[in-house]
């Protein structure tokens, strides 16, 4: 018990101290005014030093995460369940989020005037058919403005790696080097986060007061409340699908184990273990749940997406852009589920995410902090909701690749260990 609390305490350490970065940031910057404004350069540093890194960091981790699934085509018919499984639901959290967001205004009466405006339109394949998919040269991809061209290229070459016949190893290993170095450079730039979201938050209280910590309020309050809806409606829901009452009755039975682990850890990778003790207590099979539990846990997050969803809104109301039209709600809801799908893959992809958000509306670069701190007030919910939402889409993809008996279909000596087990 004392090491679990232990690990608990360490898990929650970091998390914890860049939220008091931030309050503290506000606080100094509120009481100290526009004396704050020579924290600016050590907000610049940070930012500016994540944006050197971002572009090494997301070719290798994708590029290697891709090429080292070589034998995903074996898995065939489930692996397609799998996926529309996994499409299906964060289609339904990202509709549902941007009902929300329309319904219920994130922002009021906030400007920021340090931060320059947007530098284009949502991209939309109507105006510009290239523009989402290549670049004139290959330096131009370079730039976090064009990480959803820079994440093509990556999943292109991981793709190309994972065909290799004769050298895939070293191959696919220097693509892992890569990313190892890359992810220390990360690690330690983020060493310096609590200074510069410190730095960057205390300049930015002290030029628009408390209106925006309004908006995190008001925030914080409708991510966790839709968040806590949608666990317990559309997982009911998804229950429901997969065996009627019995598959209701099956998931909420064994669904806390996991659920209390990603709140206690706030890592989709630490439930792993729970989730797949759950899913097997839920009887579903044992080849799809241990394939259906890692890789959701890389690919499928509704949790991120519902975040993704939030983000956008906020960033749209911070610069009273109109959040409506047809290409516009689109967008955010294929950049929502690319966030919950292929950046949950990279490690600190929720930074990855954010800059993907900036780089497809043409968001200023100054606003990356102001969604990395909505981040961190939802990353408890997000996480379990991301985690069993892994859960009850194992179930549904039970039924679609064993058919409504999937639950009966285990041997019954496999369900005599499961139930002492418990």
């Amino acid at each position: 018990m004392a090491w679990i609390r232990i690990r608990q305490i360490k898990d929650y350490f970091f998390p914890i101290l860049l939220l008091s970065s931030i309050i503290l940031g506000g606080l100094v910057g509120y009481f100290f005014g526009e004396y704050t404004i020579l924290l600016k350069p050590l907000g610049d540093v940070f930012i500016n030093l994540i944006f050197i890194a971002i572009g090494p960091l997301v070719f290798f981790s994708l590029s290697s995460a891709v090429a080292r699934i070589g034998s995903i085509k074996k898995i065939g018919f489930m692996f397609f369940c799998m996926l529309m499984v996994f499409l299906f639901t964060g289609v339904i959290a990202s509709v549902t989020a941007i009902i929300t967001v329309k319904l219920i205004p994130l922002t009021k009466n906030v400007d920021i005037p340090f931060l320059a405006s947007p530098t284009q339109s949502p991209i939309t394949i109507k105006t510009n058919p290239s523009e989402p998919f290549t670049m004139e040269t290959f330096s131009a991809m370079l730039p976090h403005h064009h990480m959803n061209i820079l994440i093509l290229f990556s999943l292109f070459t991981g793709l190309c790696v994972s065909t290799l016949k004769e050298k895939k190893q070293s191959v696919v290993h220097f693509l892992e080097s890569g990313e190892t170095v890359t992810m220390r450079v990360f690690t330690w730039i983020m060493y310096y986060a609590p200074i510069g979201f410190f730095a960057y938050f205390a300049v930015l209280i002290s030029q628009i007061g408390p209106k925006l910590i309004e908006s995190y309020a008001r925030i914080t309050v409708i991510y966790y409340a839709f968040s806590l809806g949608y666990f317990l409606i559309a997982y009911t829901g998804y229950a429901y699908l997969s065996d009627r009452k019995n598959g209701i009755r099956t998931f909420w039975s064994h669904v806390w184990l996991p659920m209390v682990t990603a709140i206690a850890t706030c890592s989709s990778a630490a439930s792993i273990p729970a989730n797949l003790a759950a899913t097997k207590r839920m009887s579903v099979p044992r080849e799809i749940y241990e394939t259906s539990i890692p890789l959701g846990t890389m690919i499928h997050k509704d949790g991120s997406v519902i975040g993704g969803v939030i983000k956008i809104a906020f960033l749209f109301g911070i610069f009273h852009m109109d959040f409506s039209g047809t290409h516009v709600l689109v967008t955010a809801l294929g950049v929502s589920l690319l966030v919950g799908s292929v950046m949950g893959a990279i490690p600190s992809g929720g930074m990855l995410g954010e800059l993907l958000i900036l780089s497809f509306y043409g968001f200023p670069t100054g606003s990356l902090l102001m969604i990395a701190a909505i981040s961190i007030i939802i990353d408890p919910l997000a996480t379990m909701v991301s985690v069993t939402g892994n859960s009850v889409s194992s179930m549904m993809i039970a039924r679609l690749v064993k058919g409504r008996t999937w639950m009966v279909s285990n041997d019954s000596l496999e369900r005599t260990k499961i139930k002492n087990n418990i």
